[in-house]
């Protein structure tokens, strides 16, 4: 009984307090404004600058990931493997197609975006600024997920730094 009444206040308070059609004061929208600004944004990609696609890691699992020098060539051939299954429908190896060429991808984005283009494309062309526009340049036809494991999707980011 005693949270039942507790429950009725609060939600009282809360529906008089929001029942004014009054606008704000200015010096009030600006300090929203300024919140709003400074505010952590949840669904925003790990990244110093979103638009900068050096410094972009996407929106996805990978939040790091070191790539050695050396390509691993087993791993590149698992991944070769599955991208030659599930990537070639739209991803021709050296040239745009109805995505974009992987090759030279390591030069143009930073490793965790890809991975997480490859793990995560549905919400990455919702909320990324780059996979947007690559959608946009696609003519609106969304990368599919092809539901690749983590290692796999390594595997194939391991076969694409071998594509000359």
């Amino acid at each position: 009984m005693k949270k039942v009444v507790v429950l009725s206040a609060i939600a009282s308070m809360f529906i008089i307090s929001c029942g004014g059609k009054e606008e704000a004061p200015d010096y009030a929208k600006d300090r929203a404004t300024e919140t709003e600004q400074s505010a952590p944004q949840l669904d925003a990609p790990e990244t110093a600058d979103p638009n900068d696609p050096m410094s972009n890691k996407g929106i996805g699992p990978v939040k790091s990931l070191e790539i050695p020098e050396t390509i691993d060539q087993d791993m590149a051939a698992k991944g070769k493997t599955i991208y030659e299954a599930k990537c070639t429908a739209c991803h021709k190896p050296t040239e745009k197609f109805i995505g974009p060429a992987p090759k030279g991808l390591l030069d143009r984005r930073t490793p965790e975006w890809a991975m997480n283009m490859i793990l995560n494309p549905e919400e990455m062309t919702q909320k990324d600024p780059i996979a947007k526009q690559l959608l946009a340049e696609a003519n609106g036809a969304p990368m599919a997920n092809q539901n690749l494991t983590e290692e796999e999707a390594r595997q194939v980011l391991e076969y694409i730094r071998t594509i000359e």
